[in-house]
């Protein structure tokens, strides 16, 4: 696997992707909207084992999920880019916003969630997968 690397428009906060992702998503849930200014976001799913924090320290905005799980959203504290999610411990992965990738070229999407929050504006890739809150997951193994 290649690295990936990425990090915020400033500088200030980088990180590295250093195992293979398990896929893309859009999210379409109004979290994420507040997050992206309106449209869903687009984020690449890496094991949370795979991905670390290389260089300073993000803020981390934590809100209460569907599942009852805070959920944390990192972001630079100094020009607002959006860097990545922080799901509940039950989660096998950390989503990562595409527009934080130093290659966002690569990205493809998997599947669309939160369908049922989705604004009627939203455009979405015919032939994908679409689930009205979260897709069905396996417990994490081990």
């Amino acid at each position: 696997m290649t690295e990936i690397t990425g990090g915020c428009a400033c500088g200030k906060v980088r990180f590295e992707i250093t195992a293979d992702p398990v896929g893309g998503g859009i999210c379409h849930c109004r979290a994420c909207q507040y997050a992206a200014g309106g449209p869903p976001t687009h984020v690449l799913l890496v094991p949370r084992a795979g991905f670390k924090v290389t260089k300073g320290k993000p803020k981390v905005y934590t809100t209460r999920g569907d599942s009852g799980a805070d959920i944390g959203r990192a972001f630079c504290t100094e020009c607002g880019t959006p860097l990545y999610s922080i799901p509940g411990p039950m989660t096998p992965f950390y989503p990562v916003k595409v527009g934080a990738l130093d290659d966002p070229s690569t990205f493809t999407p998997n599947l669309h969630l939160y369908m049922d929050e989705a604004q009627p504006w939203h455009l979405t890739h015919e032939g994908l997968p679409q689930f009205p809150k979260m897709p069905p997951m396996a417990p994490p193994a081990g």
